[in-house]
């Protein structure tokens, strides 16, 4: 919605606008054009195996998340997925989503004990923001290692497959 607010400069087209997008793009979702970043569901499975909580996060609305979560058959991976409605409306780069996840949970007594993980400079300030202990940037998505740099990264990642060692290496 922030994309369309900035080109619309109208609340109501802005919305307009986005509900249209969220449409389409949930029709092409569900023609089979999304896949996985390869070891991403592997990646999950192995972080919950080691007793960590999982959470995933999109900007999407509901729906669209949705969409995403059954088309890659993902929809019973995780405990939780929240989408910006899920915390109060407001998506990255805002901390609200981070934060949400942490108190819907309760798996860390400290914020500085989350992981946020993204593949763009919006995900990372959103944990930082957060007050989150490890944040770090995958090359998998739109932005690369200087954006998540500027935007706070602790840690840049070629995908996400490789978190669950750094979360290891974390722990020792």
């Amino acid at each position: 919605i922030s994309v369309f607010r900035h080109l619309f400069g109208d609340e109501d087209r802005a919305r307009r606008a986005n509900a249209a997008f969220e449409k389409a793009y949930g029709e092409l979702v569900g023609d089979g054009l999304i896949a996985p970043v390869p070891g991403a569901r592997e990646a999950v499975e192995e972080l919950a195996a080691d007793g960590r909580t999982v959470v995933l996060t999109t900007g999407f609305a509901r729906v669209t998340q949705d969409a995403i979560l059954d088309a890659l058959g993902w929809r019973d991976l995780v405990p939780l997925t929240l989408c910006p409605a899920d915390a109060g409306g407001r998506g990255r780069p805002y901390p609200d989503m981070v934060l949400e996840a942490f108190l819907r949970t309760k798996a860390a007594e400290d914020v500085r004990r989350v992981a946020v993980v993204g593949d763009t400079s919006y995900d990372v300030l959103s944990g930082v923001r957060a007050g989150a202990g490890l944040v770090a940037g995958v090359r998998t998505g739109a932005h690369g290692d200087d954006a998540f740099r500027e935007a706070g990264a602790t840690h840049v990642l070629d995908s996400v497959a490789g978190l669950p060692a750094l979360l290891r290496g974390a722990a020792d």
